[in-house]
């Protein structure tokens, strides 16, 4: 029987998968098992954002270049979407519930690992440890949630996991702010121990395996490989592209060996018994249309985060914690509006409130573009508060639409999939933007220097200005006067506030495509096997 036979039986038959017992006590307990899962993805959301704070400390404590400091961030994202559909095909594979653990024990050890370094070299390691442990978490969360909710209970069940993922991405800044100032760098890593040991406690107690009955025996190791290398050639790509050009060779050929290797991985999964990604899955339109729809989602959200925390910090001088607080109405309102995206994903399916919700972020979008200088914080509260509004129930419904329409069997490889297009997104958006930025304030920062009749600059100079300018950094030093100071500090602001703009407009366009993706969604056709019905 070919993988393709097999997904298409899986799809026309979700019966024929074993439904669990009825949970008894504590163990598969649903609405425990969300609780217990929640708290380990918790720990691999935050470390997306929290390390950004710690970076400047980590740097000045351990002596680190600007190179290694990028690593740091670099090497837990490569990590983390380069292994994300392996690690959810070992779900598949093993069970959910030992994967899970598994992730748990080593995200906590590795970050243990981390605060107790002595050199940037060990950082870096296991930071890189930390990607691999937390791509074995998240696949293996929505596989759990899967097999133990029963259908019209799921959505509810990922909004809540979504406002999970949403608020500590978010909060990130906030706590690592706090952190950092008043304990240390090192106290970043070490709150995931704790953290860690409660979601472990909490797994071996609640958590239950479930296991479709043809759940795949195999691996494809080649398919692994290839999947791999495609995965690091393109974010390598992305992350290195704005630092070597976009036109350079360096850049071209890591995006050419991408293309390649994608394609050799699609031919090669024809001719394999068990294939890593049965590509008969993408035949289902409205999964293909979710795993689209959740690369533009994070890129708006992504890459237009990025430039928030800047315009907040070096614009308006706010500091971390301060900046972080900024952008609680984002955060409260993706908390508030998740659990209520999912009951209504229930109720009226998945299309309109994705479309909805990417309107929604394109409006937000368009309005942060026309952000300014010396903009109130009521201003800037509404369109932040507008941009969770939209983004609660994408999070949820993306999540629900690539889960949903995949067979029971390969849960674990869609949510792993659902994961890897999010990262690939936020890459893009992040790299994407950060280029519409630099050449915004390549073209007019010489310009409006002039035009505010501050002293010339050389070529070199004009590039060193440039380079401060495109995250919001007036070039001054202390030799300068202080009326020349502020002219300086204006033209920086204007222009980067300037470049900001035009990537906010490109972020809108990009939600406004993603709305248009999301008429092609529907309700998960094979959401009916995971758990029975009669569970909660």
């Amino acid at each position: 029987m070919t993988s393709q036979t097999t997904v298409d039986k899986a799809s026309r038959e979700p019966k024929e998968i074993a439904a669990p017992a009825p949970a008894k006590g504590l163990r598969g307990h649903p609405w425990l098992t969300l609780f217990s899962v929640a708290i380990g993805v918790m720990m691999v959301a935050l470390d997306g954002t929290i390390v950004a704070i710690a970076n400047p400390a980590i740097q000045q404590d351990l002596n680190a270049s600007l190179a290694d400091v990028q690593w740091i961030t670099n090497g837990y994202m490569l990590a983390l979407a380069v292994s994300l559909i392996t690690a959810g095909k070992l779900g598949d594979r093993f069970g959910h519930r030992q994967t899970f653990l598994i992730g748990v024990v080593g995200f906590a050890a590795s970050s243990g690992a981390i605060g107790l370094s002595d050199s940037v070299t060990l950082v870096i390691v296991f930071r890189v440890l930390q990607g691999l442990f937390g791509a074995l978490l998240m696949p293996a969360a929505l596989g759990l949630l899967r097999a133990t909710f029963p259908a019209e209970k799921l959505n509810m069940a990922i909004g809540i996991w979504g406002m999970v993922i949403g608020a500590s991405t978010a909060g990130g800044p906030i706590l690592g702010g706090v952190l950092v100032e008043h304990v240390s760098w090192q106290s970043v890593f070490f709150i995931n121990v704790p953290v860690g040991v409660i979601a472990l406690v909490l797994g071996m107690v609640i958590l239950k395996d479930h296991r479709a009955e043809n759940a795949p025996r195999s691996f494809d190791i080649g398919g692994i490989v290839l999947l791999s290398q495609a995965m690091f050639c393109l974010i390598w790509a992305l992350i290195k592209g704005s630092e070597w050009g976009w036109g350079d060779y360096r850049t071209l050929g890591f995006l050419g060996a991408a293309l390649a290797l994608f394609v050799v991985f699609a031919l090669s999964q024809k001719n394999v018994r068990e294939p890593l990604i049965p590509l008969a899955m993408f035949r289902s339109i409205p999964l293909s249309a979710g795993a689209v729809l959740m690369v533009l989602m994070a890129f708006a959200f992504m890459g237009g985060l990025f430039f928030v925390t800047f315009y907040l910090q070096n614009v308006h001088g706010l500091s971390p914690v301060d900046s972080g607080l900024h952008l609680l109405p984002l955060t409260g309102m993706m908390i508030v509006a998740s659990p209520l995206a999912g009951a209504m994903i229930t109720k009226f399916g998945p299309r309109v409130p994705l479309v909805g919700g990417m309107v929604c972020t394109a409006v937000a979008m368009f309005g942060m573009s026309q952000l300014e200088i010396g903009t109130s914080t009521l201003t800037m509260s509404i369109w932040f508060g507008l941009l969770g509004l939209g983004l609660a129930p994408v999070m949820v419904g993306a999540t629900e639409v690539i889960v949903g329409n995949a067979p029971m069997e390969l849960s674990g490889v869609a949510g792993g999939l659902q994961q890897a297009a999010m990262q690939v997104g936020g890459s893009l958006g992040t790299a994407v933007l950060g280029a519409v930025m630099a050449s915004q304030v390549d073209s007019k920062l010489g310009d409006n220097w002039k035009a505010a009749q501050l002293p010339p600059l050389s070529p070199e100079q004009l590039d060193q200005a440039s380079s401060a300018v495109k995250v919001g950094i007036p070039p001054v030093d202390g030799k300068v006067p202080p009326e020349i100071a502020g002219k300086i500090a204006g033209v920086a602001h204007d222009t980067f506030v300037s470049g900001m703009s035009t990537a906010f407009m490109v972020a809108g366009v990009v939600a406004v495509v993603a709305a248009l993706v999301a008429t092609l969604t529907k309700r998960g056709a094979n959401a009916e096997a995971g758990a029975g019905a009669g569970h909660i």
